[in-house]
């Protein structure tokens, strides 16, 4: 049968965060990595399209790509771990030092990830620096959207952080959705088409994504942004990580949990 019921499927996400916890360093990095630099390959779709047609739609249309490959080939994506490993800790099937782990190893390889694609894209786009990326339209859109990720809130201050983290928290709530929605399906069909939609969702409507903005803040530093790496962390990093980790822990980890886990509870 194609279509699975949510009972099965918070099973599934158990099991799932509980097997995450118990991959080594090694692993993590590499598929943090590999999970880092394919947003980043998406993303740079995604503005390239949405430049070249002027319909930012089409850009959110598009994105998804990214998404579909790390989740088909089981690659580390901090954003969706963050809604599988806790409610693993709940029904106490890993612990929370395990949690820890994953999640600081991950962080690390998305980051590499991100910050190398970034730096591969600006020799790519630049020819070495040869030539000026405010003359490429694609180029300075991404510039654009790194400095209204960061100066952008950092005009209006703790207003600015308190926004920064709430558009946050709505984007986890569907990126980690997607990851759910990708045991909805036993077939590869289904997976891509279920875990589409949400993605397309939170890309559309501009919410901030962590390891999105891992490519998206140093690519447009590296292009000339007038950016700080401090801008970067203080406006954008630390309070959309915050956000990330309270929409997708809460809205979709905890919130289907509570909803649909039937297992009969531990007495230990």
């Amino acid at each position: 049968m194609a279509y699975v019921k949510p009972e099965e499927i918070v099973e599934n996400m158990l099991q799932t965060g509980a097997s995450k916890t118990g991959l080594s360093v090694k692993n993590l990095l590499l598929r943090g990595f590999l999970a880092g630099a394919f947003l980043g390959y998406a993303t740079t779709l995604a503005i390239l399209a949405a430049t070249q047609t002027g319909l930012g739609i089409v850009g959110a249309l598009i994105f998804p790509v990214g998404f579909v490959m790390i989740v088909l080939l089981g690659l580390e994506l901090a954003t969706g771990n963050i809604a599988l490993i806790p409610i693993a800790v709940k029904d106490r099937r890993t612990h929370i030092g395990a949690l820890l782990y994953n999640w600081y190893w991950v962080l690390i390889g998305n980051l590499v990830g991100g910050v190398s694609y970034a730096f591969l894209y600006t020799i790519v786009t630049t020819k070495m620096g040869q030539i000026d990326p405010t003359t490429i339209a694609a180029a300075q859109r991404l510039i654009d959207i790194a400095e209204n990720k960061t100066l952008g809130y950092a005009q209006y201050g703790f207003v600015g952080t308190i926004t920064a983290f709430t558009s946050a928290l709505l984007c986890n709530w569907m990126v980690t959705l997607g990851a759910v929605m990708a045991l909805t399906s036993t077939t590869t069909t289904g997976k891509i088409a279920a875990m589409w939609l949400p993605i397309m969702t939170f890309f559309a409507l501009g919410y901030e994504h962590a390891i999105v903005n891992m490519f998206l803040i140093p690519a447009g530093i590296m292009l000339g942004g007038n950016i700080t790496i401090a801008d970067w962390w203080l406006w954008n990093g630390l309070p959309v990580i915050a956000g990330n980790i309270v929409g997708g822990m809460l809205f979709t980890g905890f919130m289907l949990y509570w909803a649909y886990n039937t297992r009969k509870k531990k007495s230990y």
